[in-house]
């Protein structure tokens, strides 16, 4: 006989958790399905920025919440998540870049009143001295930061199974049940189980799950790289970001850099259904990474890296996530391709998917994340 559960959470990233989290202090019975381990993908393999400037505006909303929802969330969840909000510096080297972000700020600031300016040399230098002369300017939200990811994944995680929720790790879900198209439970390679709730929340896996209920959407892995440096004493609290996406991070609480890239070798290793038995191993791309950050920080050329680990994000076609119930299959609900900013939203993103389950009005509106925006139009 399969087991009855409320809700069951396909994913055990940090949006999984924190959705399991949440419904799962809603009372519902909540099950939390992955293939993995938690935080083994994305949610493992990321800067920890929470940032609310340079997002698409569809996600704004969602951002800015969050950050609302970050000031407290140690304490909600009874852990120090190291969140940090020290600002968010997006650094330009080029008089195109310059403009190109002077028109950005100048479009978040008022469409939604978020607190971002354009600081010249001399400004960026007194926030933080220790940029490299190449930089012409920045764009500068004080309001934003940044949090140690595997925490903020653990506390949301640890908190739901206080709440009752049960995690079951190294389990592949093969199919979800319909009955009479409406969601009745999911079968792994080791268990069947009954639901009238599914959230995907599976990362890279979303689109291939999302398959299972006949849907699909345009989503592929990203790989992604991350580097830790040794403890140095606290120098800078921000958030570090280019125009061109050379590479983002910060210094964490413990005085390590936490530095991150991407290289675009991704078309090399997936079909156009991301398809791959390979595991990435690319011993340059780190060395990228460390030469990228030294154009920006040069005074960091003696600091030893000490660990180096991959990753892959599940990024949509059009970079945001897809989000929501879906109509034609009631009890399914969408929560992934986050598209590698996936993080700093996941304490909102928790909040409304919950909501949304329970066939209520989000805290934020989500219809733009709806998967129907790939369906064809007639």
């Amino acid at each position: 006989m399969a087991k009855t559960y409320d809700a069951i959470v396909i994913g055990a990233g940090v949006n999984g958790c924190s959705i399991a989290y949440n419904l799962a202090r809603r009372g519902l019975k909540t099950l939390i399905l992955d293939k993995g381990e938690v935080c083994s993908q994305a949610s493992g393999q990321n800067g920890g920025g929470v940032r609310q400037s340079a997002r698409d505006p569809r996600e704004m909303p969602l951002a800015m919440y969050s950050v609302k929802l970050f000031e407290n969330l140690a304490e909600e969840l009874g852990l120090n998540v190291e969140y940090k909000q020290g600002g968010n510096l997006r650094l330009c080297v080029t008089p195109a870049q310059e403009e190109s972000m002077r028109a950005a700020v100048d479009k978040q600031s008022q469409a939604f009143g978020l607190p971002v300016e354009y600081l010249d040399n001399e400004a960026v230098r007194e926030i933080n001295p220790y940029v490299s002369d190449i930089v012409l300017g920045a764009s500068y939200c004080p309001t934003d930061g940044h949090a140690n990811p595997m925490l903020v994944t653990y506390a949301f995680l640890r908190k739901a199974r206080s709440l009752g929720a049960e995690l079951r790790t190294g389990e592949t879900v093969r199919e979800i049940r319909l009955s009479k198209r409406h969601v009745s439970g999911v079968v792994t390679d080791k268990d069947t189980y009954s639901s009238k709730i599914v959230v995907n929340a599976a990362g890279i896996g979303g689109r291939k799950v999302a398959n299972m209920v006949g849907l699909d959407f345009p989503m592929t892995p990203v790989f992604t790289e991350i580097l830790v440096t040794e403890a140095r004493e606290p120098l800078f609290p921000q958030m570090i970001g280019t125009a061109a996406s050379d590479f983002y991070g910060h210094q964490t609480e413990h005085g390590s850099f936490v530095w991150g890239g991407f290289i675009g070798y991704d078309t090399f290793l997936y079909d156009d259904r991301g398809k791959s038995e390979r595991r990435p191993n690319y011993p340059e791309v780190a060395p990228a990474i460390c030469r990228a950050v030294l154009r920006f920080f040069p005074f960091l050329q003696d600091v030893n890296v000490t660990r180096v680990w991959s990753g892959l994000i599940a990024q949509v076609a059009d970079k945001v996530p897809v989000l929501g119930p879906v109509s034609d299959v009631p009890g399914y609900v969408s929560a992934t391709g986050f598209s590698g900013h996936g993080f700093g939203i996941s304490p909102a993103v928790g909040r409304v998917i919950s909501q949304a389950a329970l066939g209520e009005t989000p805290d934020v509106d989500i219809s733009a994340f709806v998967s129907d925006r790939f369906r064809p139009v007639n």
